[in-house]
């Protein structure tokens, strides 16, 4: 890679990439560490409750477990079109239910609800830790982050399931993936109580959360050769991590004929039907008043959603070497072979041909090998904020990303280089 643009990530992109994972147990956390990158690179937060002004430079909003972020340049005019990088915050994962302590048999569990489409496999026997957010009686937000080994969803012994390596594991959702925190009595109330002594909180002073399990075991390179990543919610603060980065790089770049914007919505592993989702009103309020803060018209409004472009970015698969008759026998895309362009002409993506030059376009001018994925037309496919962010705002839109082993796992896996690829490519999307 000899571009400018491919210069400015590099294999230390997915080193940071790994501090930011193991930092991010939560998309609370992940858009707070977002917010904190951006504050060093000059941002500064807005609330939606004040008057919005016309200053330029860099700007975002937090919502829940969502962030927007933008960039106005010098001299941008009320109808200067927007370039959006799109991703998601949350990940496949087990939720704490409202009522949490129960148990059985003298053991004391969390019970939980399965969030979005878990391999439910991947979280039996693992040292598990608990991350989210405490609301508190005044309204106020504590995130909190248990990282250590706090529960455990155990496995059947195979001699008690002497078929299991036959005729597969069997999970009941609600029957067998509570995990166990302890021994002895049930006692309304404890795990709350917990979390309020180990945040030095006084006791009842918490109204509300959102909490939710992972795995403490840290990202680490992996391979005879370090070749590859493994690590937990890839999908999707992989693409959030590069969008931060290559945002607050594009802020820097000089001279730009658009405005650069990250959004990054919570909710997609459920649909995206939400104040924080893809499929609510905060990304087209926060463009609106962008344009309006700057004295624009709705006339202007109309011309800076009509030539804005997003690349919405969200991992993908890669060729499983075990089970290559799953994918397409045409489309193989390959660990560290670059960004992948998804494609489905049912609009389960919303990638066409002028989307698929954006795309092109953006990684020859980074200098980034790329390839194509597609489903297998046996096989139902999946989907993205994309058409959702061309549905609802009429925004040309390009789904692109990762390609990675292992979706929706508690650890997943990817190209060590993809990561840094991704990014450069991203990069070279906002800066031209």
């Amino acid at each position: 890679m000899s571009s400018p643009a491919a210069a400015r990530f590099d294999r230390g992109h997915t080193d940071d990439l790994m501090t930011f994972l193991a930092a991010s147990p939560s998309q609370y956390h992940a858009v707070a560490n977002a917010a904190e990158r951006l504050e060093k690179a000059g941002f500064r937060q807005l609330a939606e409750t004040d008057a919005w002004d016309a200053s330029t430079g860099g700007k975002f909003v937090l919502r829940g477990g969502a962030i927007i972020a933008w960039y106005v340049p010098e001299g941008a005019a009320a109808h200067t079109p927007f370039r959006i990088i799109g991703a998601h915050t949350d990940s496949p994962n087990l939720r704490v239910k409202p009522l949490p302590d129960t148990g059985a048999q003298g053991w004391r569990q969390i019970a939980v609800e399965i969030y979005g489409g878990t391999l439910l496999n991947t979280w039996l026997d693992r040292d598990l830790g608990l991350a989210g957010r405490l609301t508190l009686l005044d309204g106020t937000e504590r995130l909190v982050n248990i990282d250590r080994a706090l529960m455990r969803v155990p496995q059947l012994a195979v001699h008690l399931d002497r078929s299991v390596n036959t005729d597969g594991l069997k999970l009941d959702k609600q029957r067998h993936m509570q995990p166990i925190w302890g021994l002895g009595d049930v006692h309304e109330g404890d795990l709350i109580a917990f979390l309020e002594d180990e945040e030095d909180l006084e006791r009842g002073s918490v109204a509300g959360w959102d909490l939710m399990v992972h795995s403490i075991e840290p990202p680490a390179y992996l391979g005879r050769d370090r070749e590859l990543l493994a690590g937990p919610r890839m999908d999707n603060l992989l693409s959030v991590h590069a969008g931060v980065a290559a945002l607050a790089a594009a802020s820097t770049a000089g001279k730009l004929d658009h405005i650069p914007v990250l959004a990054a919505f919570d909710h997609e592993e459920n649909g995206s039907q939400s104040d924080t989702g893809a499929d609510g009103p905060l990304l087209g309020n926060v463009l609106e008043r962008s344009v309006f803060s700057r004295g624009g018209t709705y006339e202007d409004r109309a011309r800076a959603f009509a030539g804005a472009i997003c690349l919405s970015s969200d991992t993908g698969h890669a060729v499983h070497p075990n089970y290559a008759e799953r994918h397409d026998p045409s489309h193989h895309p390959r660990a560290n072979g670059g960004p992948i362009l998804k494609v489905n002409v049912n609009q389960r993506y919303a990638t066409d041909g002028s989307g698929r030059a954006v795309f092109v376009n953006a990684c020859e001018r980074a200098g980034v090998p790329w390839q194509t994925f597609v489903s297998n037309n046996s096989m139902p496919c999946g989907t993205t904020i994309g058409p959702i962010t061309a549905a609802r705002h009429g925004i040309q839109t390009v789904d692109i990303g990762v390609a990675i082993l292992s979706m929706h796992s508690a650890r997943e896996l990817c190209g060590a280089d993809d990561p840094y690829l991704l990014a450069n490519v991203m990069l070279a999307f906002l800066e031209n």
